[in-house]
Order: C-alpha cells, then structure tokens, then sequence
C-alpha cells in the first residue's frame, strides 16, 4: 500500500532491484546482496558509511539491527521518509528508546520537536552519536548570556572570592571545567524535578 508514490517508486526500482526471483544471495528475504546493509548501501552510501564512524557500539554494524528496524523499504502512508513505525522520527526513536518518552514537567523543546536535532540516527564520530561536539552543539542554538561561552573568558575553574565583601570573584568558562555543558545541565531531555527549567537534576 506503501510502494505507490513512495521514495523508491518515484526513482524507478522495482522489486527486482533488490529481490531475487530465481538465485538470491542472502539467506532471508531473496535479497540480491548478501545483507540488508550492502544492499541498501548500493544507493544510500552516505548514510551506510556513517555507521561505521561511530565511536561507541553501533547495533547496525555489529548486526543487532538492520535499516529495515527503523525504515520500511516498500514505503509508508503517514510519512515521507519511510519510517517503519509512526508518523514522525521521534515515535520511531521512542520504540527502542522510551525512557526519553514524556511527558515531562520541564521539557526541553527541541527533545519534543525532533531527535535528529542533536542526534544523528545513522551514526557520528562524536559521542552518544551527537551532530557536533559539545558545548557546540548547544551554542547553537543557547547563547552564551550568564554563562561565558569562549575559552578565552576564564583561567581558573573557580575563581576564590573574598567571603565578606565578595568581590574578587569571577565566572569560570563553561570549556574549562570537562569542556561541556552536561556537566552541570544532566537532564537535558527534560526533567520532573523541582529545581526547574534549567534541567540541572
């Protein structure tokens, strides 16, 4: 019901384009490459190469997923980027990773909007498969107002302050101390907890 208008219809594949009919070369769905990945790696070899830049484990590389997990091939009729699940990326995200459902008290609104906005789902050379390193990825879109956001702003972590007249004291860069913003905003997929909107807890 999918395939009509879908991606893969719409740049003239047909099902033999991927299937064998007579010989095929995997063991499961009569596909003509040995695995889903080398077969879907023939067109889409962007993403495909992604997977293997990740610096954690990869569930597609080590073969404990497939493109198929999050993408139906034959297309789909709620959404335009095939997604086996849902109608948009973040419902198919939440079938594997629900912790991150809300709702939440606080939430932070680009965890709501869209995953892929700090996320790349096929893989990255950052941690936790982030699109660019951190603090960057959150001087994005934050500003670096009461917070000091270049390296050149401090040159101790904590600057002593005198207790009585409390002068003396100065901001410590957000880059010295472990070089990112999680250090002290943990819950940045939003929180339930009472300090607030600053996701601190």
């Amino acid at each position: 019901a999918g395939w009509s208008g879908s991606t893969h219809e719409a740049r003239n594949l047909s099902c033999t384009t991927c299937h064998a009919v007579h010989k095929s070369a995997s063991f499961t769905h009569q596909l003509v490459a040995n695995s889903e990945s080398q077969l879907c790696a023939t067109c889409h070899r962007v993403q495909v190469a992604k997977t293997e830049r990740a610096v954690a484990h990869m569930p597609v590389r080590e073969g404990k997923m497939s493109c198929s997990s999050c993408h139906n091939p034959h297309g789909s009729i709620s959404n335009v980027r095939a997604l086996a699940v849902g109608s948009t990326i973040n419902e198919t995200c939440y079938t594997c990773h629900a912790e991150m459902r809300g709702p939440k008290l606080w939430e932070h609104a680009p965890v709501t909007q869209n995953c892929t906005t700090c996320h790349d789902p096929h893989g990255s050379s950052n941690d936790r498969m982030l699109v660019t390193k951190l603090p960057f990825l959150c001087q994005r879109c934050h500003i670096g107002s009461r917070h000091p956001s270049t390296m050149y702003d401090a040159k101790v972590v904590v600057a002593p302050c005198d207790p009585v007249t409390q002068t003396g004291c100065s901001s410590p860069s957000n880059r010295v101390y472990a070089r990112s913003c999680v250090t002290c905003h943990a819950q940045i997929h939003g929180s339930n907890h009472p300090a607030g909107q600053f996701f601190l807890r």
